[in-house]
């Protein structure tokens, strides 16, 4: 490690760890904003809740030895909630070093929340998806930076940006020129790629990609370039991002960047150069609709354990300020020399710390609730329409999302402290899973760290049983026209002593859900109660190695709280 470049202790040398720390507690702060942007009072989560940091990172990577230990520390400290903002490739639990150091903070009663990771928007994305890890994916706050790109044509093509140094000059065009007409590597403005001779005093766009978003502003500015228009790609689709960029630049969406790079060739098969500005607009609030799921956040279906929904929740990630380290420049660019105390990031790394803020003040409200009941609690009062009151979009298309986006919803703070009915495991529940999940008693122990019996696993059924708030059937369609298959689910009673559940089933299409007993009585605290699902379905017509989902709900409600599960149908025909 070089020394001169990054600390050994806890000290943070490049801003992720101070960003996500001060999501989950960061006291409150007035007045806070970066560069300009987003101003008003800072605080995280749980503002009063104490921070321990253990440092699993380093610049050369992430050590399955340092996550261990980590988790290992974190549980002899005493903490009671692990925020992990770190995630790598999905692999069997037990050589999932992040799922086995979970596992043993889980049995210690800690919980341990998780970020779903940023490879969406496509599907099987998920990571961190133990079921003793709460997964958080990403979804978009109504908050904006617009700045928007005006062509020589007159069309206003909307962008968003937090560049706060001086700008355009107002009212003039500059020569826009697009840096892919050179190859592969100046089309994504990669370092030395760009001629000077070509881009100088000139707006340059540059495709997303390889090098980071900051990074490509720096190339066309050493260059000679005067801004940057920075277009997504037709994976990244309309989901855009802002950043601290260190010259006059913009993100605008793959729609957005065809309509600027048609324009550009038009205009020089015309012989007319092609112009542009950026007007920047600043920050807007009271954006609808809003949340969305975010382009970037991971998707499922949960590659490990397709009966485990993965990600559980979404909560805000994209455009947070927080808290930033003075060592380190708001673009991450070595040659800025620009300071601030907050810095505006996304990515469900800073999804992750919300639920963990969240998770303490429900700890610090009930001190005897497992990680599970914490877990459940989250999961069961999530809610699935935006501010508008339809369903959450997928910023990435614009078209309603799934439960493979955003798990069971968005979180609910205020109805998560009182949930009414609990969804509880223990760590035997998960022991059982493993063993119905077909791990060998072997690998089970590198998970649990101690002699696993699966001789009563049978008792539970199959892996889908493990008592998850959520609930999902994988269907094998090998020529059989009908199929079905249950899950046994326990509440526990955390709200009125008294009180009487009534049943509400929206079944996926398609489906046939039928639930016994169709009411739950309960006569005090605590108290559990047991109840069936049973899903039928028919086969339908799908190409070999193709696979269909359809989801639906199980809402228990006794008139005051309403304890709602997800429920997901996904029929595959093998090839």
């Amino acid at each position: 490690m070089n020394e001169t470049l990054e600390y050994r202790s806890p000290r943070d040398s490049d801003g992720h760890g101070t960003h996500t720390a001060s999501i989950a507690a960061g006291r409150y702060v007035f007045p806070a904003s970066t560069m300009g942007y987003a101003k008003g009072m800072a605080a995280g989560m749980a503002p009063k809740a104490r921070l321990a940091v253990y440092k699993v990172c380093w610049n050369a990577g992430c050590y399955d030895s340092d996550i261990l230990a980590a988790f290992d520390a974190a549980v002899a400290d005493g903490v009671d909630v692990v925020s992990l903002s770190v995630g790598g490739v999905v692999v069997p639990y037990h050589l999932d070093v992040i799922a086995v150091g979970a596992f043993g903070a889980s049995e210690a009663g800690v919980f341990v929340s998780a970020s779903a990771g940023n490879g969406g928007p496509g599907g099987l994305t998920v990571t961190n998806v133990a079921p003793w890890v709460t997964t958080v994916g990403a979804g978009t706050i109504d908050r904006d930076f617009p700045a928007d790109v005006m062509l020589g044509n007159g069309k206003v093509i909307s962008g968003v940006s937090v560049y706060g140094g001086p700008g355009l000059t107002p009212g003039r065009l500059y020569p826009l020129v697009y840096a892919g007409s050179d190859g592969y590597s100046s089309s994504l403005c990669l370092e030395d790629s760009l001629d000077p001779k070509s881009v100088r005093g000139k707006i340059v766009v540059c495709d997303r990609g390889v090098n980071s978003r900051a990074a490509k502003g720096q190339v066309v500015k050493k260059a000679g370039g005067v801004g940057m228009i920075l277009t997504n790609g037709p994976f990244d689709g309309e989901g855009l991002v802002a950043d601290c960029h260190v010259l006059p630049a913009t993100s605008v969406g793959a729609a957005g960047g065809d309509e600027i790079r048609r324009y550009i060739s038009l205009a020089s098969e015309l012989r007319s150069p092609a112009s542009a500005t950026i007007i920047f607009k600043g920050t807007r609030v009271g954006i609808k609709p809003a949340p969305k799921v975010a382009s970037f956040s991971a998707r499922g279906p949960n590659p490990e354990s397709p009966e485990i929904l993965k990600p559980d929740v979404i909560a805000p990630g994209l455009n947070i300020l927080a808290a930033w380290p003075n060592t380190v420049a708001p673009s991450g660019v070595p040659s800025d020399e620009r300071r601030t105390e907050f810095n505006i990031l996304s990515g469900t790394s800073m999804a992750c710390p919300h639920v963990s803020g969240l998770a303490a003040l429900l700890k610090a409200a009930h001190p005897d609730w497992s990680p599970a009941a914490i877990r459940s609690a989250l999961i069961t009062t999530a809610y699935t329409l935006d501010k508008r009151g339809g369903p959450i979009l997928d910023e990435s298309t614009g078209n309603v999302s799934s439960v493979f986006d955003y798990g069971a919803g968005h979180v609910h703070p205020e109805k998560a402290i009182n949930p009414g009915l609990i969804y509880d495991i223990s760590t035997y529940d998960y022991v059982d899973f493993l063993c119905n999940s077909n791990y060998t008693a072997h690998n089970i122990k590198v998970i649990t760290r101690k002699g696993a019996d699966c001789s009563g696993a049978k008792r539970a059924g199959h892996a889908g049983n493990l008592n998850y708030p959520s609930l999902s059937a994988v269907f094998q369609q090998y020529g059989r026209e009908h199929m079905s298959t249950h899950f046994i689910r326990t509440v526990t009673n955390v709200g009125d002593p008294n009180s009487v559940y009534k049943l509400t089933i929206a079944p996926p299409p398609g489906t046939l859900v039928t639930v016994q007993p169709d009411t739950l009585a309960f006569r005090r605290l605590a108290q559990k109660l047991n109840f069936l699902v049973r899903v039928q379905t028919t086969a339908v017509k799908l190409s070999p190695g193709s696979s269909t989902v359809k989801s639906g709900s199980i809402v228990w409600s006794d008139g005051k709280h309403t304890v709602t599960s997800p429920l997901v149908v996904t029929m595959q025909q093998p090839l």
